[in-house]
């Protein structure tokens, strides 16, 4: 693993915790030598996340949609700033350019970055760990109802546990680093899960 990408949210949240695990997050990749690729912002947690990674001399590469510069305000002192032309260019750039991908709380563009290399990991299309840093508690109705899709049939048990999910980013970077990605990757199956 080199570089991890980090998903999170361009606002900061109501709670403080939120700010402080980005700036956490950003330095303890630095302090693993480990790159972060993210969405090229200056704002909210995206900015904080690239901030505390530079200041910890990490490599810091933002990816960013041209129509987007003016709303997030490109960052200006990354290692490398890409400047896409689409939202669909920016995901698979960021995803081409990571060997893992990490969410921190964000909005919707948040969960649709992560569930959508979840969706190319599940289909085969990489077999890059990912998973959510639940800070504060944030994620942890999503994990149920990821557990209730999973009961109902809707994802594969092999599938479910393609995603980790802690609270401790010590933890969660030690199961990314150990994951396994399922052995056999099967898109339609009409069996019983």
């Amino acid at each position: 693993m080199r570089r991890v990408c980090v998903f999170c949210g361009s606002s900061f949240g109501i709670r403080p915790a939120y700010t402080e695990a980005a700036r956490a997050l950003g330095a303890l990749l630095a302090a693993n030598g480990l790159g972060v690729v993210y969405g090229g912002g200056n704002v909210g947690l995206m900015g904080v996340v690239a901030d505390a990674a530079l200041a910890a001399g990490g490599e810091v590469i933002g990816v960013i949609p041209e129509a987007m510069m003016k709303w997030e305000v490109g960052h200006p002192a990354l290692t490398e700033l890409r400047v896409v032309a689409s939202m669909h260019e920016r995901k698979a750039m960021m995803a081409d350019l990571a060997d893992a991908f990490i969410a921190l709380p964000g909005g919707v563009g948040t969960m649709e970055e992560l569930f959508e290399v979840w969706t190319w990991g599940q289909l085969g299309l990489h077999a890059k760990p990912l998973g959510f840093l639940d800070v504060a508690g944030y994620y942890s109705q999503l994990h149920s109802f990821l557990d209730h899709m999973a009961a109902e049939g809707f994802i594969k048990p092999r599938h479910r546990q393609m995603v980790a999910m802690d609270s401790d980013p010590v933890e969660l970077l030690a199961r990314l680093r150990g994951y396994v990605p399922p052995a056999t990757i099967q898109v339609i199956d009409n069996s019983a899960v």
